[in-house]
């Protein structure tokens, strides 16, 4: 097995760990935003999964569409609504932007995944070893991810970095800085190998994937590490997985 068909071993068992510490956390806190971190997780390590069983077993149809549903389609838009519950307070005639935005998140995936499982697959089409979209052959399918993608993409790299910019502006919780730099680099590197994979480059996908799923987990750990009391006195406004 090549080094490539290793790393979504790798991704899964990151991700298996994140997704655990995620998801105690949402135990012991609640909020929206964890338990949506949490969902968005679990989607990326089904990604993984996927990939890890391609590599070992070759295609499955089932289990293709479960990694583009969930691996390519939904999981950056589903991270990126976590950090909408997180950060965005504003209504709309008395009802809150991030609820409404859930709303359309929701409709949007029930349509995607009606989309993907009624889809056409030739493999034949995949341009490398690693699994690729180009193996869906029926059309108005890929050009939803795109949407999902970039709505993801803004939302949660767009919030790392503004919680980054509160923390650098304030000159407090340096480490909580650094983790929310961490998270939005990690969340650009597979939407960066994302789209070298769209136009045939899928050698870099499970790379990108690798390595967003460490810098975020290391972005995660730096940015919960508990404050001192003084700290929370003066600190109010941070990304907190």
């Amino acid at each position: 097995m090549s080094l490539t068909n290793l790393m979504p071993f790798m991704s899964v068992l990151i991700m298996s760990i994140f997704v655990l510490l995620v998801l105690r956390r949402y135990a012991m806190r609640r909020g929206l935003h964890l338990l949506l971190w949490g969902i968005g997780l679990v989607m990326y390590g089904l990604g993984s999964f996927a990939e890890a069983y391609h590599a070992v077993a070759g295609f499955n149809g089932l289990v293709f569409r479960l990694w583009y549903l969930f691996g390519a389609m939904l999981v950056a838009a589903w991270l990126g609504q976590g950090t909408v519950y997180l950060l965005v307070r504003r209504q709309i005639a008395g009802v809150r932007i991030a609820h409404i935005l859930m709303v359309v998140l929701l409709l949007g995936s029930l349509y995607g995944a009606f989309k993907v499982f009624g889809a056409q697959l030739d493999p034949s089409l995949m341009p490398g070893e690693s699994l690729s979209g180009h193996a869906i052959v029926t059309p108005g399918v890929r050009i939803l991810t795109p949407f999902f993608n970039m709505y993801g993409t803004v939302m949660l790299v767009g919030g790392a970095i503004y919680s980054a910019f509160v923390f650098w502006r304030r000159r407090i919780l340096p480490h909580r800085m650094v983790g929310n730099i961490l998270i939005a680099v990690g969340a650009l590197a597979p939407a960066v190998s994302g789209t070298l994979s769209r136009i045939g480059l899928t050698e870099f996908l499970y790379l990108g994937e690798l390595l967003g799923a460490i810098l975020m987990f290391i972005g995660f750990l730096q940015a919960t590490v508990e404050a001192t009391e003084p700290q929370r006195q003066v600190s109010r406004v941070a990304q907190l997985p």
